[in-house]
């Protein structure tokens, strides 16, 4: 297993992009440990390695995950996010438990919590729908990147017109968060269920714009014609 780190952990250095490494602080205002890869590179280097990961048990897949997070390298955090959707049929609703843990522990910006509940998380739920109801608890955390997790864990089943009620459950427990990453969470969640309840939402935003933050408001209402955007951000 040490082995397969070793080896992803070189690869990826001697895969570091000069114009990546420069640019990539700068899509984050916390302070992110990063190598300076293409996103597409580390993909290419999670395939790759995931040949050989596939074929081990849960509990080894999972430490090796954890041992990826735990260096705190946002594109080791990427790999994660690629091997798991992989394993979907391996993942049942008690997996949640050490998905939370990690997401607690080791999620610390925007990319990684995306990365990992938009597919990961998303697609366990897609699979299991009795599992939502603890991914909705989620949203009633102090931890901020677990609150962000509820709301962008919906979004793959959102663009299919999914889970429209408990979505608005989840917004419900965020409206008022201060945090503009659990606004941007929650917004984008809004905006992909518009797709297909477009009225639905809007009615959810008009009933709520005098609490919701303007910043989840601009999200949720961006695919919206102009007339209703209009209406959304007229002041009453």
């Amino acid at each position: 297993m040490n082995d397969i780190l070793a080896q992803i952990r070189k690869e990826l250095k001697a895969n570091t992009d000069q114009k990546t490494q420069k640019s990539f602080q700068r899509f984050f205002k916390e302070q992110v440990k990063y190598y300076g890869v293409k996103t597409g590179t580390v993909g290419k280097i999670a395939k790759k390695y995931w040949t050989q990961v596939k074929t081990l048990d849960k509990q080894a897949i999972f430490m090796l995950c954890e041992e990826l997070y735990r260096s705190d390298y946002t594109e080791e955090a990427f790999i994660v996010s690629f091997w798991l959707p992989n394993y979907i049929e391996h993942l049942e609703p008690s997996d949640l438990a050490t998905f939370k843990a990690w997401i607690e522990q080791y999620i610390n910006n925007w990319a990684k919590c995306d990365g990992f509940c938009n597919h990961t998380v998303g697609d366990l739920i897609q699979k299991y729908p009795e599992s939502l109801s603890e991914v909705k608890s989620w949203a009633k955390s102090d931890n901020l990147w677990l609150k962000r997790a509820a709301a962008v864990s919906l979004i793959v089943p959102a663009k299919r017109g999914d889970f429209l009620q408990d979505a608005f459950e989840i917004c419900d427990a965020l409206l008022a968060d201060e945090d503009d990453m659990v606004q941007k969470g929650y917004g984008w969640l809004l905006k992909e269920e518009s797709r297909k309840h477009q009225k639905e939402v809007y009615e959810y935003v008009v009933k709520n714009k005098k609490t919701m933050p303007r910043t989840a408001l601009r999200y949720a209402i961006e695919l919206m014609p102009k007339e209703l955007k209009a209406q959304t951000m007229k002041k009453d």
